[in-house]
């Protein structure tokens, strides 16, 4: 019987036959006539071995259907993946359409591959299992933007992982990486207050996920389960109260993504309001871009009749019409310093855990003006 022959007789499946038992090293060493320990060295330590003998391990190995080792059972002997996971509060097709995101993935990448580190990329929303994160084979994580009580945080703590957390949550004893929001919405607030706009109005991330879209009334408000959310809001009320504005006199509409479709909705009911605002604070730029296109679609001109103030700097701000007043806060930046602070942790477990606050400026553009004189309190 030749070499052929004793291939086929040991995989029928490939006439038709049934199926065989998974292929092992064992099968090839016996094939070859060789240790199991030789074979081994032919993928992980070729340099062990003659370019002829291990010619003939691989050509076997082919013969025989064998796919190679498996990866996650040599990452779990070796005890290194040259993985990290990247837990995303969205489904991956919304982190692919938020400018934002995909700014912080960029410098995150660009960081990790230079150290031969691949991203697993893991959308977590609250309505999915934690199986993913507890399975998945990485060397750590990178946490973006999760709410302070979601169950992927809690099965994260628990792998005991190196970990870095990007804008929420702060968890003790893990690096972060963010903005100080609450001063920098108060900022943008404040600059709605010095143009003479008394009526304001706000477009809120979730408080809380449990799926609400609508008016937040005060006891949402009081208790958003998202720091981000919780901040923004508090530095808006910050500079509204100091103005002499009633905050309960504000409405905030609460949505559930930062995209422009949930802006322009929560736009729509905000300038159909019996005594409509005349500046509007958007959480995210696509929020604010989307109010802009409510109040086109009512026929109101921005910023003549209602300003409106976004947060983050997104590209597509300075292109908007009019071109959008925002916070801008450094979005690559923030991802490299995430991957840097990830690499650290990995280099040194044990090591100190950093936070570092990245600073914001509010960049003053064609979406904002003077409140008219009449709408001046």
């Amino acid at each position: 019987m030749n070499h052929r022959d004793r291939v086929r007789h040991r995989a029928p499946a490939e006439t038709g036959g049934p199926p065989t038992r998974t292929v092992t090293l064992d099968d090839i060493a016996r094939l070859v006539g060789v240790s199991r320990a030789t074979v081994s060295n032919a993928y992980n330590r070729p340099d062990q071995l003659s370019t002829a003998l291990r010619d003939r391990i691989l050509g076997a190995a082919r013969d025989l259907g064998y796919p190679g080792p498996d990866p996650a059972a040599r990452s779990l002997r070796r005890g290194v993946a040259a993985s990290v996971g990247v837990v995303l509060t969205e489904t991956l097709s919304y982190a692919f359409s938020d400018s934002a995101a995909i700014a912080f993935l960029h410098g995150l990448t660009r960081r990790l591959e230079a150290h031969g580190l691949s991203v697993l990329l893991i959308p977590a929303s609250p309505r999915r299992d934690a199986a993913a994160v507890r399975d998945a084979i990485v060397d750590g994580f990178v946490v973006y933007s999760m709410p302070d009580d979601d169950q992927h945080v809690s099965a994260i703590r628990r792998r005991n992982l190196p970990t870095v957390f990007v804008d929420q949550p702060r968890q003790s004893g893990s690096p972060f990486v963010g903005v100080d929001n609450l001063p920098a919405a108060r900022e943008a607030a404040r600059h709605l207050v010095d143009l003479g706009h008394r009526r304001l109005g706000v477009v809120s991330f979730p408080c809380r996920s449990d799926g609400h879209r609508g008016l937040a009334d005060e006891d949402r408000q009081a208790s958003p389960t998202r720091a981000v959310t919780r901040d923004r809001l508090a530095g808006y009320r910050a500079a509204a109260e100091a103005a002499g504005i009633a905050w309960i006199d504000v409405p905030v509409e609460e949505r559930l993504r930062s995209d422009a479709a949930e802006g322009f909705d929560a736009g729509i009911a905000l300038l159909t309001r019996p005594d409509p605002p005349t500046g509007i604070l958007a959480m995210s730029d696509h929020l604010a871009l989307g109010v802009i296109d409510a109040a086109d679609h009512l026929g109101l001109d921005v910023p003549g009749d209602v300003s409106v103030v976004g947060f983050d700097d997104i590209p597509r701000a300075a292109r908007w019409d009019p071109p959008l007043t925002t916070v801008q806060q450094p979005l690559t930046e923030r991802g490299e310093v995430a991957g840097d602070l990830l690499l650290e942790a990995l280099q040194h477990p044990g090591s100190e855990a950093p936070t570092r606050v990245l600073p914001t400026a509010l960049v003053l553009r064609g979406s904002t003006a003077l409140a008219r004189t009449s709408d001046r309190r």
